[in-house]
């Protein structure tokens, strides 16, 4: 029997608790061939951002080059969560220090090099704001035909988060985010219709710490912090948007996915950001985007849990 080969992909995020364990899924589940990890302003600042991409990167042993991405939104001011995600981006546990340093170049022509390399088509995986998809589109028109799809957690097709209409990566940059479902480039959508279902409770922790190697004894405290937020707003679990957009690539019959025509609203006192979903097809136009709107939560965390389980192979 043949080995399936590798999906060859790009992680772009602002870890960021969910960004990260989405990283980890990503190399842990051993079904990507990971080119290149780039960082975002979001979650915190590019410089946080960046240096937590690193840590990250050095915990869970990914050995691919990392970038820096676009200081700041395409044409807004930025905004970060630190209520959230704490000061550092990524607060909690103690992580490794950075045990490489970033690529000399940009994280846009990082990508430009190493989609031009590849041999295959590449998906861009996108858990932060849209910045760095909308940079390179811009930038390099003559390399989006080398795109396979673009994977994003962000926006929403009935409500938002972090204003009634709008999710938090799509307002954090209206904009790159028009320019992205514009593009053409096929889209997977996980919105918060999903990943607010994505849910990983308390018992599951125990799970993932019971697990007892040096990657889960980090998880299990990251979704810990990230719950203690969440658990004053009523929810049962730590919520985990990021990781929706790398599990339905590996296993897409876990959700339930519906075409739509969506548009980005990058103006207005109170729907900016907002990701307008053509429900009824009143519009009559071609859907740009597969929606994600539920899951099979307990698929869901089994998985993720089996991801984390490979750290403690002796190789994965």
């Amino acid at each position: 029997m043949t080995e399936t080969k590798r999906i060859p992909i790009i992680l772009d995020g602002d870890p960021g608790h969910d960004d990260a364990i989405s990283w980890v899924l990503a190399h842990g589940c051993g079904q990507f061939d990971i080119l290149a990890v780039t960082s975002v302003g979001g979650n915190q600042t590019i410089e946080k951002t960046t240096y937590n991409t690193l840590r990250v990167c050095t915990l869970i042993g990914l050995n691919a080059p990392v970038a820096r991405g676009c200081y700041h939104p395409l044409n807004t001011e930025q905004m970060n969560a630190p209520t959230v995600h704490g000061e550092s981006g990524l607060d909690g546990p103690a992580l490794p220090e950075p045990a490489f340093a970033v690529q000399e170049i940009s994280g846009i022509e990082l990508w430009a090099r190493v989609i031009r390399n590849c041999d295959r088509k590449v998906t861009i995986v996108s858990t932060g704001p849209l910045t760095n998809t909308a940079a390179f589109l811009l930038a390099h028109p003559e390399l989006k035909d080398r795109i396979e799809r673009i994977s994003l957690m962000g926006g929403g097709c009935l409500f938002g988060n972090w204003t009634p209409a709008a999710e938090f990566n799509i307002l954090v940059d209206p904009e790159a985010a028009k320019i992205v479902f514009e593009s053409g480039i096929p889209i997977l959508m996980a919105g918060i219709d999903v990943t607010e279902k994505a849910l990983v409770t308390p018992a599951d922790f125990e799970r993932i710490r019971a697990l007892n190697n040096p990657v889960s004894d980090i998880v299990w405290q990251w979704l810990e912090f990230f719950y203690r937020f969440h658990k004053t707003m009523g929810y049962e679990g730590a919520p985990m948007h990021d990781p929706c957009a790398v599990m339905v690539l590996i296993h897409p019959e876990i959700f339930t996915i519906r075409d739509f025509y969506v548009q980005i609203e990058t103006c207005g006192d109170y729907c900016k950001g907002a990701t307008i979903t053509d429900w009824h097809g009143t519009l009559g136009k071609t859907p740009n985007a597969s929606c994600l709107l539920d899951l099979d939560r307990e698929a869901f965390v089994n998985y993720l849990i089996d991801s984390i389980r490979t750290y403690g192979e002796v190789e994965k």
